[in-house]
């Protein structure tokens, strides 16, 4: 069965997603057996099986790009013989639809998949998740489980991303410090050539920066030196990384490493870092909501995401595995090889809610703009 897309905005959009692109895409994915119940699920899950093939779609709201998913819609579909609705949209545009067609009673998606674990954990706590507890719940780390509500999907270390042919071997930053230290000692080098997200536009660019303060309070002294070298701000990860890759850019911050390790396949001169201070990993935060029209299928799609079977080809797809039971280069058993205690997992709980109050976000807004102000 075929994936009827509906794309608008977000990572390199892209048109609807053919039935050959869907199969080349599905088949860099070694494909995975039939499977009967996985061990551990309920006895009665079979109904819930039988529910979801009965509603025979589900619609998924995405801050993932299409071409990336593809390969998991391609296997669920088959697995379930469901059809996928995909809405390829940026955090900022997900967030407010489903607020507003939740708002008007009309119904909404059956999945919310983004890449702002805040904004997923606020659309959570004001009522628009519904609760499930998934069977794949004891494979999570708990810091990635909100409640039996929102759930964490990926485990993607924040990289800085760089063109090799623009950045001298000695200029090339290892840290935090590093970036904060070039950019302060040699901006005029690096003017205009520092991008990242900007945070009054992206929720994800609002999120990683506060972040970075909650890791070492330092990072004002990051950003100011970002202003002195006149910042370049984007709501897109695919606008940076292109940019860099063209040399217009030399230096991305805070880029999903799945983005860049895709980018990175194309362009040799992009060169990706995990900061060796600390690296921010990022989670990919999927729910029910609860004015779902096909609430069976948007739980059998949440737990197949969630699922070995799911998890293992989010690892090929490099958007990284959560489950410490998935083995490949990007899980996060091998993030953790890498990084050790470096490694700071961004929860997906209420403790998210506390830079999105209204006071706190202003005057972080009002500090960033004071700090980049040239």
């Amino acid at each position: 069965m075929v994936s009827a897309f509906s794309i608008s905005g977000g990572f390199q959009r892209a048109a609807l997603v053919t039935i050959a692109g869907l199969m080349a895409l599905g088949a860099q994915v070694k494909s995975l057996p039939a499977q009967s119940l996985p061990a551990g699920y309920p006895a009665d899950y079979q109904t819930l099986v039988d529910a979801a093939k009965k509603e025979g779609s589900v619609t998924v709201y995405a801050t993932t790009d299409a071409k990336v998913a593809a390969p998991l819609i391609k296997d669920f579909e088959a697995l379930y013989g469901i059809k996928i609705e995909y809405n390829d949209l940026n955090s900022t545009e997900l967030y407010n639809r489903l607020i507003a067609e939740s708002a008007a009673g009309t119904g909404t998606a059956d999945i919310s998949w983004s890449s702002a674990p805040d904004l997923q954990v606020k659309l959570a706590a004001d009522g628009l998740a519904l609760a499930y507890a998934s069977p794949e719940i004891p494979a999570l780390p708990k810091w990635a489980v909100m409640e039996n509500m929102a759930y964490g999907t990926t485990y993607e270390p924040m990289a800085i991303i760089y063109n090799k042919s623009q950045v001298p071997a000695e200029d090339v930053p290892q840290s935090h410090k590093d970036l904060t230290k070039l950019l302060s000692t040699k901006a005029a080098a690096y003017k205009g050539k520092i991008t990242a997200y900007d945070p009054e536009r992206s929720g994800v660019g609002f999120l990683m920066m506060n972040r970075d303060l909650k890791a070492d309070p330092a990072s004002w002294d990051l950003f100011k030196a970002m202003g002195g070298a006149d910042i370049k701000v984007y709501t897109s990860a695919g606008a940076m990384i292109e940019k860099v890759g063209s040399g217009e850019h030399s230096i991305a911050y805070n880029i999903f490493a799945s983005y860049g390790l895709l980018s990175i396949k194309k362009n040799p001169n992009l060169v990706m870092v995990w900061p060796k201070d600390y690296t921010l990993i990022a989670t990919r935060v999927a729910f029910i909501p609860t004015k779902a029209k096909h609430t069976a299928a948007g739980k059998l799609f949440l737990d197949y995401l969630l699922s070995k079977r799911g998890q293992a080809i989010i690892a090929k797809g490099e958007l990284f595995s959560i489950r410490g039971d998935v083995e490949g280069k990007d899980t996060a058993k091998a993030v953790d090889d890498q990084l050790g205690d470096r490694a700071r997992p961004i929860p997906v709980s209420r403790e998210l809610l506390e830079t999105l109050e209204q006071t706190k976000r202003l005057e972080f807004l009002n500090q960033w703009q004071a700090a980049i102000k040239k």
